[in-house]
């Protein structure tokens, strides 16, 4: 049974870091396409951060490009986003995502994916 499991959220200031886990489960990482999505209240889940099946290239919204750093550890079954120089407007339920690799992954579009996590705050204060 695959599962994703995010952790490390929090109420962070302007400026702060953070870093985002997500342990999965039930299948092998090397054989996944991976993301970060979030979700606002009042808007819709938009794609944060992608990493094909290989471990490369990632892939970044434009919005968070320079700041932010997804990568994983396959040892450890995990997936990370770093997260520097926060802005109110990150302020979202951050989401991990997974689908086995294909070459026709739109790493963007949320409909793209079979499994996701529970979700988990991140709240920056201005």
């Amino acid at each position: 049974q695959v599962q994703l499991v995010e952790s490390g959220g929090g109420l962070v200031q302007t400026g702060s870091s953070l870093r985002l886990s997500c342990l999965a489960s039930g299948f092998d990482m090397n054989e996944y396409n991976m993301a970060w999505f979030r979700q606002a209240p009042g808007k819709e889940r938009e794609p944060v951060a992608g990493l094909r099946w290989f471990g490369e290239p990632t892939l970044y919204a434009e919005s968070v490009e320079g700041r932010f750093t997804i990568s994983r550890d396959i040892s450890k079954s995990t997936l990370y986003l770093q997260m520097n120089i926060l802005e109110p407007e990150d302020t979202a339920v951050y989401y991990c995502a997974a689908t086995r690799w294909r070459s026709t992954w739109k790493w963007g579009n949320p409909n793209e994916y079979d499994y996701w996590g529970q979700g988990i705050q991140v709240t920056v204060s201005s």
